[in-house]
């Protein structure tokens, strides 16, 4: 698919949303998804820049993350901001990259973002778990490059 338009249908777009709400009801985390044709920058390096565009790195605790989705090369990254790093072991977002993966290779976008999602933010919860009080800091929306 060469156009990020038709990647997700709007109503698609809607259900991943939601599982974003509800991914961070239970978790202090930020969840953002940003989808895009490609980059000159390899996928990693690409999606440390969005990131930093989408101001996700002005969280209170530094616990954002972001799943970048380059479709036209057919790859993810899964980045966390340097509050989650220091506190997760190594291969933290491997369950998550795992499911959404799956689903990926099957052309079930929408069902693997929606999965990877859940997954993040069941994640977040034993290291952010939500705090009466917390705000959501950041738009659940998905961007789009």
């Amino acid at each position: 698919m060469s156009n990020i338009e038709d990647f997700l249908t709007t109503s698609e777009e809607e259900e991943i949303i939601n599982a974003i709400r509800k991914a961070e009801y239970s978790t202090s985390g930020e969840i953002r998804i940003h989808i895009e044709h490609d980059s000159e920058l390899e996928p990693l390096e690409r999606a440390m820049e969005v990131f930093h565009y989408l101001k996700m790195d002005n969280t209170k605790l530094q616990n954002g993350v972001l799943i970048y989705v380059a479709v036209d090369i057919k790859t993810f990254v899964i980045y966390g901001d340097k509050g989650i790093n220091n506190v997760v072991p190594t291969h933290f977002w491997d369950s998550t990259k795992d499911i959404m993966q799956s689903h990926f290779k099957a052309n079930r976008f929408k069902q693997g973002l929606i999965e990877g999602v859940l997954k993040a933010g069941e994640q977040l919860e034993k290291h952010f778990p939500w705090i009466h009080g917390d705000a959501n800091e950041l738009p659940n929306e998905i961007s789009k490059g």
